[in-house]
């Protein structure tokens, strides 16, 4: 019988060695600068969304304006000490200033948190018209509360509004990050920097993306699988149109059939118009016109 092969253990020793000595030529990590964490912002998500929607993961449990108030209070209290730690973490992850304290980090993530809390009251009237869309936009919704709280076209341009606020007031990473746990609990990816009027509708929502420099309109409705995208470019022109026009616009009153591709940034959507399923378009659509696939 042949002898077994000697199993050798690992130096784990040598292996840790190794990768701190990699960590010193790579630019993602920089010890002080942590990232957000991923679990807390899920959880802010999930505060945010029961300060916007009452009784998405608890009973509202008063009746009294008196108690509601007290109880809305400390949820905002809770949510601007987690939130502004993990904006802290993103605006200071891509700081130049070493080491874990920074004041002016430290007072542009309370800025900014304190910026979207102000927001909510708003943010929360246009989430009520997304949602009264979505009803009157499906005839299969048995009621508005099942919208609220189970539609993932809901769900997603939630934590959109949300995230496109933050991005707005400068925060970094973490919108990208709520957009990204969207994404993966929605299949609806939305870049936080699109602009996305009142009355937004997505409906089944599995596959679509809207990109970063998308501008959509007012009462606008889209299908599964579509796609608000940029032109392919030469990645060595990438970064130099990072903040110019890549994405189309699509204004008020427009439907967009499922797996339709509109690409481009001087792509206009004109007001009115419906885009059939299927189709692929890189031109601008004039109001009111109809466009189907001609095969």
């Amino acid at each position: 019988m042949a002898d077994e092969p000697v199993t050798r253990r690992v130096s784990l020793e040598s292996i840790a060695n190794d990768l701190v000595a990699s960590y010193a030529d790579d630019t993602l990590y920089s010890p002080g600068h942590e990232l957000p964490i991923p679990t807390e912002i899920r959880d802010s998500i999930a505060a945010l969304r029961e300060l916007v929607f009452p009784g998405f993961t608890s009973k509202r449990g008063m009746a009294s304006v008196t108690a509601m108030t007290t109880l809305v209070e400390s949820r905002l209290a809770h949510v601007r000490v987690r939130l502004s730690q993990q904006v802290f973490r993103g605006l200071h992850h891509r700081c130049e200033q070493r080491g874990s304290d920074c004041s002016r980090c430290e007072a542009s993530a309370v800025r900014i948190t304190d910026g979207l809390l102000s927001q909510l009251p708003v943010l929360r009237t246009k989430l009520l018209r997304d949602v009264r869309a979505a009803y009157d936009g499906d005839p299969a919704a048995a009621g508005i509360e099942e919208v609220a709280f189970s539609y993932p076209g809901v769900q997603a341009i939630t934590v959109h509004r949300i995230a496109h606020a933050l991005h707005e007031l400068g925060a970094l990473i973490v919108p990208r990050m709520m957009a990204e746990l969207a994404h993966s609990d929605t299949g609806i990816d939305i870049h936080p920097g699109a602009a996305i009027g009142d009355s937004f509708f997505v409906d089944h929502g599995t596959g679509v993306v809207i990109g970063e420099t998308s501008q959509i309109g007012d009462r606008v409705r889209i299908y599964q699988g579509v796609t608000l995208g940029a032109l392919s470019l030469a990645t060595s022109r990438i970064r130099r149109l990072e903040k110019t026009k890549r994405h189309p616009t699509i204004e008020d009153d427009v439907i967009i059939y499922s797996n339709a591709t509109i690409l481009g940034g001087e792509t206009v959507i004109g007001k009115g118009a419906v885009v059939g399923g299927n189709c692929w378009i890189t031109s601008s659509v004039a109001p009111g016109a109809r466009v189907v696939r001609s095969d």
